[in-house]
């Protein structure tokens, strides 16, 4: 493999398919609900899709679930947080209460 890695052809798929898939639909959305992926490993594909909807300066509802810790600058992007399990009654309700803050949903 050469060391230019921005000529590698994996490189270039990722590349094409965040253009075609992520950074699309991004960008044709009003806001982003970004659910906090589990686990210490870092999530490529959440990492860049958070990028992008920072770049796209789009709305941002941080999801996570109760007492998973959050990093502090990725609460100070977010317009809200909601710490709830999305499967519950109460979860589904905080997350309608903060999407209607935003005035996404009435």
């Amino acid at each position: 493999m050469s060391d230019d890695w921005t000529n590698d052809p994996e490189w270039e798929q990722f590349v094409a398919h965040v253009r075609e898939h992520s950074i699309r639909g991004i960008a044709g959305s009003g806001a982003i609900v970004s659910i906090v992926p589990p686990g210490e490993n870092l999530d490529i594909k959440y990492c860049v899709e958070l990028g992008a909807s920072i770049m796209l300066d789009k709305p941002i509802v941080i999801l996570v679930m109760p007492g998973r810790p959050i990093p502090e600058r990725l609460r100070r992007v977010a317009d809200e947080v909601v710490e709830a399990d999305i499967d519950t009654e109460e979860g589904k309700q905080l997350m309608t209460e903060a999407l209607q803050r935003l005035g996404l949903i009435e």
